[in-house]
């Protein structure tokens, strides 16, 4: 069971589909291409046509206090603006068009936070929300209209003592997963024990040599009852866009599915984010479910 038993109800969703399904298949950004853009509600209703469980989303906020569900910094390429979005206003914001996979006009802006919600109120199922952190409070204060979204957000952050002290004090407990880069920053947010409902850890290690890519380390932290999310997208050809050593999406597709996804199950990984869905399913299924499907 990932998270504490002091709040099974909150994380009952997380953990029957984790007792169902062995690893989840996170989407990044939703799933995109063609004329369905990023961050986008379609992305979003796509990731789970495609096979996902997990649906993952950024937040940015404009100038006004009004919180958007983008990742800033990549303006140029998806608007052909070159201006991050969190100095534009909401209006500014609300101006933008996405460009579709061909550089067009998509007809496609970007989305309220609250509709991207409500979308998920309607709808079910887990999202991660990435990029929350300097925006928790504002964050925090949204989620109160959604009382239902407490069992199916998970919220990420780096283990900063600002994030961790709101989450230690916000009395809503929702899912938290940090991000964490060696054993240090495991047991700082080990530290708070019930204060912080703590449903898992997304492990980032650069090499196979990295504490965190070491088996050891990874059975300790799901000792403890939490999930471990690896990140199997790619982000880039160079090695400072390596998440989890040399196993990525560009591997399971360049050399074999086993060589990198599942090497990734061998090694217990609870959450696999990638941009792939409808590949690593049918390979997810087969894997643990070979004569029960």
């Amino acid at each position: 069971m990932a998270g504490s038993r002091k709040y099974s109800e909150n994380n009952s969703l997380l953990n029957s589909m984790l007792a169902t399904r062995k690893c989840l298949i996170a989407a990044h950004r939703g799933s995109w291409g063609g004329n369905v853009c990023q961050n986008t509600i379609e992305a979003y209703r796509l990731c789970r046509m495609a096979g996902a469980d997990v649906a993952e989303m950024d937040l940015s906020i404009s100038t006004d206090g009004r919180i958007f569900d983008y990742h800033d910094g990549s303006e140029l390429r998806v608007f052909g603006v070159d201006r991050n979005i969190e100095t534009m206003t909401s209006a500014e914001i609300e101006s933008l068009e996405f460009l579709n996979s061909l550089g067009e006009p998509s007809g496609k802006r970007v989305e309220h936070i609250e509709r991207v919600f409500d979308f998920f109120v309607r709808e079910g199922g887990l999202f991660n929300i990435d990029r929350s952190w300097n925006k928790l409070a504002p964050l925090f204060g949204v989620l109160k209209g959604y009382p239902t979204l407490i069992r199916q957000a998970i919220i990420k952050t780096h283990p900063r003592e600002q994030d961790l002290e709101l989450f230690a004090s916000n009395a809503e407990k929702y899912m938290y997963m940090p991000i964490v880069r060696t054993m240090a920053d495991v047991e700082k947010v080990l530290s708070y024990g019930d204060e912080i409902n703590l449903v898992g850890m997304e492990l980032l290690a650069a090499t196979r040599s990295d504490e965190l890519f070491l088996d050891e380390n990874i059975e300790y932290i799901r000792s403890r009852g939490l999930f471990v999310w690896i990140n199997s997208i790619t982000l880039g050809g160079a090695d400072k866009y390596r998440l989890f050593a040399d196993l990525d999406d560009d591997a399971a597709i360049s050399k074999s599915m086993d060589a990198s996804w599942g090497e990734m199950f061998r090694k217990n990984i609870d959450v696999i984010q990638t941009d792939w869905p409808f590949m690593l399913k049918p390979y997810r299924d087969m894997h643990f479910f070979r004569g029960r499907c």
